[in-house]
C-alpha cells in the first residue's frame, strides 16, 4: 500500500514542473494512507529530476516523525499534517509559488468568483488567510500556516471540499483533493482561475466589478459536486 502511495505522490510531484507550476525545488506533494496514519511527501531541496518513489519519506501523521526513508521530509511538512488531522476527507496535498496565485496571497487578497470557469472547480470565493503574527512565525512556522489555513476556513465557515484551496497571506497556494494527483490538477486549476480573475480585474477596474450571480455560480458547482452531480460519464 505504502509503494503504491509513493508512486502516486511521485506522479503528482512531477506535474509541478511539467505544468509551470513551481521552478528550482519548490514546491511540494503529499499524500495520505489514513488506515495506518503514514503521510508520504516530497523529500526537501531535492530537484525534480532527481526523484523516485524510493526516495519520498514516509512520516506519522500524528509526531511528524520520519518512519521510514533516509532522507528528510518538506519543511512544509507540518503544514500538510495540520490539515491531514484538521479537515479528515483530504486525500492529497499540494503546495506550490504558482505566479499568478502567489501574486494574491503577496496582495492578501482572495480570489473572487468572476465566471464559469470558477464555479466549475470552487464553491465561492478562494479565502486569503490573514498575515501570520510575529511570535507564529517565530514559533512553529510551518506548523502554525497549518493552524491559520485551518482558522480561515473555520471563521468563514467553508467546507474545505467546496473551496479545496486556500492563499497563505505573503507566501502561497495550498490546494488539496481526494488524492494526491486530485490536489495538483487543483493547483493547476487555482492557477488558471488566478489568472483570469486578475486579468478581468484589469479590464473591469476592479474592484467594483461584481462578482458572478450566486445562482450560476452554485449551479455550475453543484452539476459537477453537489449530491445530484450529472456533469461527465458515471463511475
Amino acid at each position: 500500500m505504502l509503494e503504491q502511495l509513493k508512486q502516486q505522490v511521485y506522479e503528482a510531484c512531477m506535474k509541478i514542473p511539467a505544468w509551470n507550476l513551481a521552478i528550482f525545488t519548490w514546491g511540494n506533494v503529499s499524500g495520505i494512507d489514513r488506515e495506518q496514519g503514514l503521510v508520504v511527501i516530497k523529500p526537501s531541496g531535492v530537484e525534480y529530476g532527481d526523484l523516485a518513489p524510493a526516495l519520498f519519506p514516509v512520516v506519522d501523521l500524528e509526531t511528524g516523525k520520519v518512519v521510514e526513508g533516509d532522507l528528510n521530509p518538506s519543511s512544509d511538512t507540518p503544514t500538510h499534517l495540520e490539515l491531514y488531522r484538521r479537515f479528515p476527507a483530504l486525500g492529497g496535498v499540494t503546495h506550490t509559488h504558482s505566479t499568478w496565485a502567489t501574486i494574491y496571497a503577496q496582495a492578501g487578497r482572495s480570489i473572487r468568483p468572476y465566471g464559469t470557469t470558477h464555479a466549475d472547480h470552487f464553491g465561492g470565493e478562494i479565502p486569503c488567510t490573514r498575515p501570520m503574527t510575529a511570535e507564529e512565525i517565530r514559533g512553529e512556522y510551518e506548523l502554525e500556516t497549518g493552524r491559520v489555513i485551518c482558522e480561515t476556513f473555520e471563521t468563514l465557515h467553508l467546507d474545505p471540499m467546496h473551496v479545496p484551496a486556500v492563499l497563505v497571506h505573503s507566501h502561497g497556494p495550498f490546494t488539496w483533493g481526494r488524492d494526491p494527483m486530485d490536489s495538483v490538477e487543483c493547483a493547476m486549476t487555482l492557477e488558471a482561475v488566478a489568472n483570469m480573475a486578475f486579468h478581468t480585474e484589469i479590464l473591469a477596474a476592479a474592484p467594483n466589478h461584481p462578482n458572478m450571480d450566486n445562482v450560476l455560480l452554485h449551479k455550475h458547482f453543484d452539476r459537477k459536486h453537489g449530491p445530484n452531480a450529472y456533469y461527465g460519464q458515471k463511475k
